[in-house]
């Protein structure tokens, strides 16, 4: 859909793709009602995709020789492995931990690389087939980019919190856990005012350091794949307003050397936040076997 097809400003052509296919709106209040279906529709698309190439992977596996599609996966599963042994010291653990961190990394890397695809495609088939039904296809919205929803990267990052909640409790024990809350970072006293006053305080720290590792960690995948479509947004519209004049002809021309140098430099940007946000869940993961 470019902008100049339906008469649409840049901005408005910017906000209609930057709108998602909700059950309805929120205004300007917190809504938890309020569901983002494009979002959730690619996500657990992409999820069971990654699921079905890896186990596509796994069955296909030989002793032998293997091939080009076997020996990347298996090149991904050591390097995860190496890196949840370098943190989690406990091979239980690792079972489970290990496989999370790889599902993360693969999942993270499917959601993010829907940013290379033509920020027109499927936008514009979706409104076709909204048309079909008789509707205008200026209500038709569909975001492609799940991680440039924060509502996405923020379940996320607290599913990764639950985790750690739970790996405390296994591993520390209720008490231990509860014990911990209550002196670090700080310590406490045998001085039982001084020791009220410092389990406060250590308490709210590790509140405060939950929270913000938590917010942290979805923001920071959210942040960096939002500014890449926002930007991959721009460079569209820089193609949109191509005319037979030198100007025009510039600005066709700069929107395919923009495209292509952006989209090289993003497959790195998509590799690395995934890779960010799986080592961040293996660090939060070991902090909580660390018995301070």
């Amino acid at each position: 859909m470019a902008a100049e097809e339906h008469g649409l400003t840049a901005n408005d052509y910017i906000v209609h793709h930057l709108t998602h296919l909700q059950n309805h709106k929120a205004g300007n209040v917190v809504d938890f009602s309020v569901f983002n279906f494009d979002s959730i529709f690619w996500t657990i698309f992409l999820g069971a995709l990654g699921c079905l190439l890896l186990w596509n992977a796994a069955r296909k596996a030989t002793a032998g020789v293997p091939g080009r599609f076997q020996a990347a996966v298996e090149i991904l599963v050591e390097m995860v492995d190496s890196q949840a042994k370098g943190i989690i010291h406990n091979a239980q653990s690792r079972k489970f931990v290990a496989p999370l961190a790889l599902t993360l990394f693969v999942w993270i890397i499917l959601l993010n690389t829907m940013d290379l695809l033509p920020v027109d495609a499927l936008p514009a088939l979706w409104g076709w087939l909204y048309e079909l039904t008789g509707h205008d296809s200026h209500h038709a919205f569909m975001r492609t980019v799940p991680t440039a929803d924060l509502s996405i990267t923020m379940g996320l990052s607290v599913a990764v919190l639950l985790i750690c909640l739970y790996y405390n409790v296994k591993i520390k024990g209720i008490g231990g856990w509860a014990h911990e809350l209550v002196t670090a970072p700080f310590g406490t006293s045998k001085n039982p005012v001084f020791a009220l006053i410092l389990g406060v305080l250590n308490f709210a720290m590790q509140m405060i350091e939950f929270v913000a590792k938590t917010v942290s960690h979805g923001m920071r995948l959210f942040g960096n794949m939002y500014a890449g479509e926002l930007l991959f947004l721009l460079i569209a519209l820089m193609g949109g307003a191509w005319s037979l004049s030198f100007t025009g002809v510039t600005l066709a021309i700069a929107h395919v050397f923009a495209g292509f140098v952006w989209s090289v430099f993003h497959i790195l940007i998509i590799v690395l936040q995934a890779f960010v946000f799986m080592m961040l869940a293996l660090v939060y993961l070991g902090q909580a076997h660390d018995h301070h």
